[in-house]
């Protein structure tokens, strides 16, 4: 055999053990390929289904964090009040508040409203010159209204459930006119009149705006999602008799102090004390509306994503009348 011709056989030889090692079957790729799916796939789940446990218990933390502090804020606010309206109160001054007119009724109810006397460091100048200011403190009042909101404006800028908002009207506390809007009079503010006929509740129910003059003031959010849910009998009842004072909102009957079509919830409700000024405030988040904008209402299979919150709340008993 010529050298040549061992060389090429040689040759030869070595391609095909090449070939046989370089590569994997179409058989051996294809169950390389099963066998990866059934790795993977379950591991792909596993983490899928970590992400969405802990999407959904951020969700639920974070709602119960802003429930919280919503309720922190609503409670110091009314350890200031001098009276607290109830449902009767309600009734006979909510047209006085904004957000009355038939094209806002039904998105917006005054759940908690009051009166409230509050401390101003250093309000009033007393002695003022080219070198010198005396100035001494003083109290302001102010009108207080806590806001169920649920609007069906597809455009909003506010998540699928319901919200509340803070309004405020004060009175000013400079002897003479300014511009300064800090202590100016807000318009629409009238103070209560305690020389009306019948007693302290009787004298506060009759409270009216400023005429001739519209609000100017906003009502401001504080908190969003808050449980929108209607007030149903099966799934989501109305909340029990109140142990002290009246509901507000009533679910029932007719009238201002009954919540109606869009606000007619138990996200946000309150039982008052008017006499003895306390009340008793009820919270209801909506975890489900940050994951998602459909179904998101109250049942008894998804209630832990409905962080509830409550507090009582005793105001300042200041007001005396004969």
């Amino acid at each position: 055999m010529s050298p040549l011709k061992w060389l090429f056989m040689k040759l030869l030889k070595l391609f095909r053990v090449k070939q046989k090692y370089d590569g994997f079957t179409l058989v051996e790729l294809l169950v390389g390929i099963v066998i990866a799916t059934l790795v993977v796939t379950p591991l792909l789940g596993f983490m899928l289904n970590i992400m969405t446990t802990d999407r959904q218990e951020q969700a639920k933390a974070t709602t119960e964090q802003e429930i919280k502090a919503a309720l922190d804020y609503i409670a110091r606010d009314l350890q200031q009040a001098i009276y607290i309206y109830d449902a009767e109160g309600i009734q006979a001054i909510r047209q006085q508040l904004p957000k009355y007119d038939d094209k806002d009724k039904n998105n917006f109810f005054p759940v908690l409203v009051f009166w409230k006397r509050q401390f101003v460091s250093d309000g009033l100048i007393i002695y003022s010159s080219k070198n010198r200011q005396l100035k001494d403190d003083t109290f302001v009042y102010s009108l207080v209204a806590y806001y169920l909101i649920k609007d069906d404006d597809k455009d909003s800028v506010w998540s699928k459930a319901a919200r509340i908002g803070r309004f405020k009207i004060s009175n000013g506390y400079e002897l003479t006119e300014t511009s300064d809007k800090k202590i100016q009079r807000d318009k629409g503010f009238q103070m209560f009149n305690l020389q009306n006929l019948g007693n302290l509740k009787s004298k506060m129910n009759q409270w009216t705006k400023r005429s001739g003059e519209s609000y100017t003031q906003d009502i401001v959010p504080l908190v969003d999602y808050i449980d929108k849910t209607l007030i149903n009998n099966d799934t989501n009842p109305a909340p029990p008799n109140c142990k002290i004072g009246q509901q507000v909102p009533i679910f029932s009957e007719s009238g201002d102090s009954v919540a109606t079509i869009l606000v007619k919830s138990r996200g946000f409700y309150v039982c008052v004390d008017s006499q003895n000024v306390v009340a008793e405030i009820y919270l209801r988040g909506n975890a489900l509306a940050r994951l998602q904008n459909n179904n998101i209402n109250f049942n008894g299979s998804n209630k832990t994503y409905f962080p509830q919150a409550s507090t009582r709340v005793q105001g300042n008993r200041f007001l005396f009348t004969n």
